[in-house]
């Protein structure tokens, strides 16, 4: 094995931990380097103050970027040590990571981490490929590992259910003016330098027949932007549900790490992820769903699993904007 520093390892992880998804793409987070530890913070004037009032999108977020650094430091040769939570008086303060014993990353681990730059979240319907049983079993585990519970969801009815409750949570988002600012506020137009936000470029068309079924988020609400051509893959893929048993806000990272953990696994496979969050942005129609559908565990994401064309890198903030 090759011995990186101390230094390297926190460099690596830092690096990495910038690049893993967030709710529109909203990076919220920064990290401190003191000594040989990070310390991950959220950054608050990033919230999504409408639809996540309470941070739940925003630390599951967190989440994802913490278990990308720690996927990061094992390639670098050294085992993570992690805090969650370490000091109840400075709640931005997520987590620390420093590196711990020198260990050699295993293949598992090395597969994961080559896929920290190419994952991507896909926004439209999937390929007719099926995804293999084996696979989605592999990925239920991956969740466990975390703390997550990845339920996917093989009743058709059960899956009418979710698709129609994201319908009509879009339909109410979209007739909420707050609610829709704040989805232009998040919008990229074309041709934008900005490093943030979802790009005008990646919105669906407007005829794709997935939309039917599982709407996507409208980016370019009320503009002319225009959505790219050939997108016009139709399978809704494998819908899977996150859950977690309570929900607070450790429950919330380990949701964030474990779906990491499912993304970056499922992306050595060749299998992408759509994500639907509206349903879970409204406590009414939450809260339906945890006694309804998922025998009383609450709901995190839900998310549709398939096959897709590669996607186009997401712009992400330079290193100079999240390191403190």
């Amino acid at each position: 094995m090759t011995t990186r520093s101390p230094k390297q390892a926190l460099d690596a992880a830092v690096e990495a931990g910038r690049l893993a998804p967030s709710v529109h793409n909203t990076q919220p987070w920064t990290f401190a380097v003191t000594g040989e530890e990070i310390g991950l913070k959220a950054d608050t004037a990033r919230k999504l103050a409408v639809s996540d009032a309470a941070g739940r999108e925003l630390l599951i977020s967190c989440g994802a970027a913490l278990f990308t650094m720690r996927t990061a430091m094992r390639c670098q040769g050294y085992e993570p040590v992690v805090r969650i939570l370490p000091d109840p008086d400075r709640p931005g303060l997520l987590a620390t990571i420093r590196p711990g014993a020198e260990s050699e990353p295993d293949e598992p681990t090395r597969v994961l981490g080559g896929e920290i730059e190419r994952r991507h979240t896909h926004r439209a319907g999937f390929a007719d490929v099926p995804v293999p049983d084996q696979l989605v079993e592999s990925l239920v585990r991956a969740a466990m590992s975390e703390g997550g519970k990845l339920t996917p969801v093989r009743s058709p009815e059960a899956v009418d259910v979710l698709a129609a409750l994201t319908r009509a949570a879009q339909g109410v988002q979209t007739q909420d003016q707050k609610f829709s600012l704040e989805i232009v506020r998040w919008s990229r137009p074309p041709g934008s330098a900005r490093a943030d936000g979802m790009p005008a470029d990646d919105q669906p068309r407007e005829s794709a027949p997935a939309e039917s079924a599982f709407p996507q988020r409208r980016y370019s609400w009320r503009h002319g932007w225009s959505a790219p051509s050939g997108r016009d893959e139709a399978a809704t893929g494998v819908v899977a549900v996150m859950t977690t048993r309570d929900d607070g806000r450790a429950e919330w990272l380990a949701t964030g790490q474990a779906l990491q953990h499912v993304l970056l696994h499922a992306s050595a496979h060749g299998v992408s992820a759509a994500f639907h969050t509206q349903a879970l942005e409204m406590d009414l129609l939450r809260e339906f769903l945890r006694q309804e559908l998922f025998s009383g565990e609450y709901p995190q994401m839900i998310m549709r699993l398939g096959v897709a064309p590669d996607g186009e890198e997401t712009p992400r903030r330079p290193l100079s904007d999240v390191l403190e």
